[in-house]
This record gives C-alpha cells, structure tokens and sequence, in this order.
C-alpha cells in the first residue's frame, strides 16, 4: 500500500542525501517522480545535499495546492509514481493533508523529509502536522554531533556563533555562514539549554583563569 512517511532528524543528519538516493534509486529503475521543495541552501528549485549533489524541484510557493499540482500534471499525460518534499517543515499544515491525500486518493507514496523543531525547540507546523498524519515516522541513524562529542538532537541559530533565541521561525541560513551572518549549528540538548555553541566554548575554553604576567 501507498505511504506517507516521514524522514526526521536534526540539521546535518542527512535528510537531503536521503532524498537524493531515493530519487536517484526509483528513477534509475524508470519510475516517474515529482520532486517539492522550499527555501533549499542551493536556491530556489532545487533539492541539494551538502555532499554537493543537487537536482532540479518543484519550488513550492504560499498557498500552493501540492495535491492539485499533482492532478494537473497527471491530466496533462504525465507520471508520478511517487512524490519527495524536502524542507517538508516549511510546509504549511494544510500543505501536509493534500500530500495526505496524494497518498489516499491517487495511490502514490510521497517521502518527505524535514526538521521536527526549530532553534526554539519548538515544533515546526508542517513537521507537527507529519507527525500526526504520517503511516510512518522514521527518525535518521546518521547521527549529527555536538561540537562536545555527543548526539545532536537540537538545532541551534547562532549570529557570529552566539546562540540566538529570539526571532522568525523560518530564516534560511547554512552551518557553514560567515561569523557576522545568521547560520545554524546542532547541539546536545545539555548545550542547547546553556546556549553554550562551539565558538562560545572555544572562547571560553581560550579565556585565561589568572592574570597576565607582564614581562616587564
């Protein structure tokens, strides 16, 4: 039977690269797939991985219907043998159901993939929405790590690699920005709460515990 399922995890554990070799796999195999996605680091229609494999998508926009997308590109002759929607947290609740109703009503799987919380740790609409619609949940075994060692399990927004707890839910930025741009870092939960990121730490870590001694 056809499923909704969802691929979850934090920044870094390789959702993108997954939806990339499901792609690769079922259209090497001559299937048909139709490809969703938003704000990706590559731009506007892409799906990318930070392996630096890219390919062309679907760019979906607000108010965008992805079930009547569907339909319409089936009654103009085309295939879909399945559906993949990265970035799937930046969908909008109501975007989930009509992924739902792909599934329901047209018999095709749909894979989506995202981020279940944001640097707030607080759930994602279209995440929440997976979660309760989903046949099924699969939380990603690459483990990301916190620069500490231990499993990442929490997103963090860093502004010149201080942790950041205040503003909008969605703002695109990367793991690998400048230190006076926005850019996102994993950590342990542990760190997530002391707000404590790796250029934080490192700071710390180089702060001198006595006074200097002069060579005067």
């Amino acid at each position: 039977m056809p499923e909704l399922v969802f691929f979850s995890g934090t920044m870094d554990c390789g959702k993108s690269t997954l939806a990339l070799q499901i792609e690769h796999n079922r259209s090497a195999r001559g299937l048909a797939g139709m490809i969703f996605t938003r704000d990706d680091r590559a731009g506007r229609g892409k799906l990318s991985s930070r392996l630096g494999l890219v390919t062309d998508a679907v760019e979906v926009g607000d108010g965008q219907d992805l079930y009547a997308h569907v339909v319409d590109h089936l009654s103009q002759g085309g295939r879909v043998d399945y559906v993949i929607a990265d970035e799937a947290q930046f969908l909008v609740p109501q975007q989930i159901d009509q992924l739902a109703r792909v599934v329901d009503d047209l018999d095709v799987d749909v894979y989506a993939f995202g981020i279940t919380t944001d640097f707030r740790s607080k759930l994602f609409p279209g995440s929440q929405r997976l979660v309760e619609l989903a046949d099924r949940v699969e939380v990603l075994q690459v483990e990301a790590l916190c620069w500490c060692g231990a499993r990442a399990t929490h997103n963090a927004r860093t502004v010149g690699g201080v942790m950041v707890v205040e503003g909008a839910q969605v703002v695109v930025g990367d793991v690998a920005q400048s230190a006076d741009e926005i850019g996102y870092e994993v950590l342990c939960r542990r760190h997530h709460r002391r707000r404590t990121t790796a250029a934080t730490a490192r700071a710390a870590a180089l702060s001198p515990d006595v006074l200097p001694v002069s060579s005067g």
